[in-house]
Order: C-alpha cells, then sequence, then structure tokens
C-alpha cells in the first residue's frame, strides 16, 4: 500500500501548528521545514474583501513521520492539525476524498 497526505487548503486557517509539530518531532534547524505554510495574499476581491489563502506545502524532508506510522499513529502534522484539514491514508482514498474537494490536494512524498 501507498499512503499519502490530503490536505484541504481551502479552510486552512495558517495557524503553522503543522510546522511546529513537525519541526519538533524530527528536531530540525532554523531554516529546514518538514511541511512548511506558505501564505497567498492578502488579496482585496471585488466585492471590497480581503483574501487569505494558506498553503502548507510538504517539503522533500516530509516523510509522512515514517517512524510513528509504523507505530500505528498519524503523522505529528495530521495529529496537531488545529483546523483538521489534513489527512494521513492510502493514496486511493485520499485521491477519490480530493476528487470531491476543491481547493485541496494529496501530497505523496519521493521515499513512500
Amino acid at each position: 500500500m501507498t499512503y499519502g497526505l490530503f490536505i484541504d487548503y481551502g479552510y486552512c486557517t495558517g495557524c503553522h501548528t503543522c510546522e511546529v509539530a513537525c519541526k519538533k518531532e524530527h528536531h530540525l534547524k532554523k531554516g529546514q521545514w518538514g511541511i512548511h505554510v506558505l501564505q497567498d495574499g492578502p488579496r482585496q476581491k471585488e466585492d471590497g474583501s480581503w483574501e487569505f489563502t494558506y498553503l502548507p506545502l510538504p517539503t522533500s524532508l516530509c516523510d509522512l513521520c515514517s517512524e510513528r506510522v509504523g507505530e500505528g499513529r498519524l503523522p505529528m502534522c495530521v495529529h496537531h492539525c488545529q483546523a483538521g484539514v489534513m489527512e494521513f491514508g492510502e493514496l486511493e482514498e485520499l485521491t477519490k476524498l480530493q476528487r470531491r474537494t476543491p481547493n485541496s490536494v494529496v501530497f505523496r512524498p519521493a521515499a513512500g
């Protein structure tokens, strides 16, 4: 089975908890990220409101917390996501979920 990470960008609040949890779990140095939250915006929309989009982006350092997963636990980013916008699972199931969810992606690490 091949596993991956589903991320629903439509509801990410940009809290950066996934980043912090990952950095602590993997003892990453300053400037290193297993997952990094990028911000798109602010951008003013036609109705005068402002738009911010937060994009949690797994990096090449992401191994989906293989040690934790091997113990039957979730990756740290998923476990600690305050908005509940991340899911870990089999790629086939995550791809089905992604097809039904606008503004979302499925990530599979290079090693997975």
